[in-house]
């Protein structure tokens, strides 16, 4: 979309307020808003300035000011404000013009057009799963004193018995019992329509929605795959609609990877391939799962870099409370098709030569998008680069359930991290994958897990509930 195109799109739709939005490192959606009649031609030359010293991980207050410079192929008319608004992402560049090293969406660009350099391809696409929960009730705490967290849902397995309904209507999800099933059971089906209807409307394809496996309001709405950036883009949308839909009907959602104990988390899988122009790079008829010699490489890629990867697209202490066998959670390096107990899955259900991709199911949702996604594809294009052989290394195929083989048998299977103080250590032991390119920066990545590091220190220092039922009779 041209500039004049927005700006007509702002007369024709008597729009009256421009939202120019960016992301910060976490992956957090952050944004300015300025009336329709300050928006011209220069705007989009000019962009829109900010203070970078606010945003966690971005500038020094002594270099605080920045520039968001809108990206007009990221538009979208706002489904929720009652004033009628328009969205624009923006990249970040500094006052002097040029691009800043330590944004997200810069670094998926760049990214993409290390894919284009490469000769390998045209085309990176991607197709993220993001489930989620919907909870009626959420509370939390954590001070000197204190320290809970407490969510509820009317459909949860704990709710048989309680009498606060006003009569308890039963149909509640059993725990590792909400994997699609109809009304009553399944009482959100109208909440996650109407999610729908709103992807839909502010341009999203959506494929599919459905209840997922956990108790307490599990989702899961899969919208169609597009090319890094613009996916990311999409996903950044998907997120922002199903935090306001769920809001407009009193309930409140999370994309937490494990907001409750003793069910399934909530997880990211990542489908990705490579095209070059029309033509998929990843299909060859006859081999394994049908995957060319490149698709191989590229899952050997992920498996060899993946304790590092997972750094990126696991990056919360949260994110380790899901990655533990038992719930599903893919912490098994190792690939396969159609097995849900690998790190990678190769779908092949109704699978056309376009469709060949690969699924990497380890990633959540607390990942940003535009760095995990671009990660993945450096330590694909790395296997590419270095014909990673994923069998000759032991990587699988592993077709069996993984979780029902014995300890033995388990034993030359390596696992993920098992904290992200574990994956960032990873990362900086192998960095070099993501910076050689010049995507990322040595100065990205030190920053990140400076970050990173404060994030699973304040987690670790601090009392848990749990620790009273321990210890404290000792």
């Amino acid at each position: 979309m041209s500039v004049q195109n927005v700006l007509n799109t702002i007369s024709e739709n008597n729009i009256q307020f421009v939202d120019f939005r960016f992301v910060d490192l976490a992956g957090r959606a952050h944004h300015i808003t300025l009336p329709a009649t300050e928006v011209d031609e220069d705007t989009f030359v000019n962009g829109v300035a900010f203070d970078g010293s606010s945003i966690a991980g971005f500038r020094g207050i002594e270099e605080s000011d920045m520039v968001m410079m809108p990206d007009t192929e990221s538009v979208f008319v706002d489904p929720f404000m009652d004033h009628p608004t328009l969205n624009i992402m923006c990249n970040i560049y500094t006052p002097d013009g040029e691009r800043y090293e330590r944004d997200p969406r810069s670094i998926a660009q760049k990214a993409e057009e290390f894919l284009q350099q490469s000769g390998v391809g045209t085309t990176a696409f991607f197709a993220p799963e993001s489930e989620f929960f919907i909870f009626d009730d959420v509370r939390y705490e954590s001070s000197m004193n204190t320290s809970f967290f407490s969510v509820d849902s009317e459909e949860a397995a704990w709710n048989t018995g309680r009498k606060e309904e006003g009569g308890n209507l039963g149909f509640k999800i059993g725990v590792k019992g909400g994997y699609v099933p109809v009304a009553p059971v399944d009482s959100q089906q109208d909440i996650r329509s109407e999610m729908v209807r709103v992807m839909q409307e502010t341009g999203l394809r959506v494929e599919r929605h459905h209840h997922e496996v956990a108790t307490a309001g599990q989702a899961e709405i899969n919208f169609r795959f597009d090319t890094l950036t613009k996916t990311a883009d999409n996903l950044m949308k998907y997120k922002y609609i199903v935090h306001n839909v769920a809001r407009q009907y009193g309930k409140s959602a999370t994309f937490m990877p494990k907001p409750i104990f003793g069910d399934n988390g909530s997880g990211m899988h990542v489908h990705q391939s490579i095209f070059d122009g029309d033509s998929p790079l990843f299909y060859e008829k006859g081999a394994y799962a049908n995957l060319s010699p490149m698709a191989m490489h590229y899952i050997g890629g992920i498996l060899h870099h993946a304790p590092a990867l997972i750094a990126l697209s696991n990056p919360s202490t949260n994110s380790f409370k899901r990655l533990v066998p038992g719930y599903e959670a893919p912490v098994n390096l190792v690939f396969s098709k159609g097995n849900r107990s690998a790190a990678i899955r190769i779908p092949v259900a109704a699978v056309t030569p376009k469709g060949c991709r690969i699924e990497f199911r380890t990633p959540d949702s607390t990942a940003n998008p535009y760095l995990s996604f671009a990660a993945m594809l450096l330590a694909g294009l790395d296997g590419i680069k270095r014909k990673i052989d994923p069998v000759a290394l032991g990587y699988g195929p592993f077709d069996k359930n993984i979780y029902e083989l014995s300890d033995e048998d388990k034993k030359e299977i390596r696992s993920v991290p098992g904290t992200l103080d574990e994956a960032l250590d990873a990362l900086e032991a192998d960095s070099e994958f993501l910076t050689e390119s010049g995507v990322f920066t040595q100065d990205f990545i030190d920053n990140y897990v400076a970050v990173k590091r404060q994030e699973a220190k304040a987690v670790t220092i601090r009392v848990h509930p749990h620790e009273y039922s321990l210890y404290f009779d000792c």
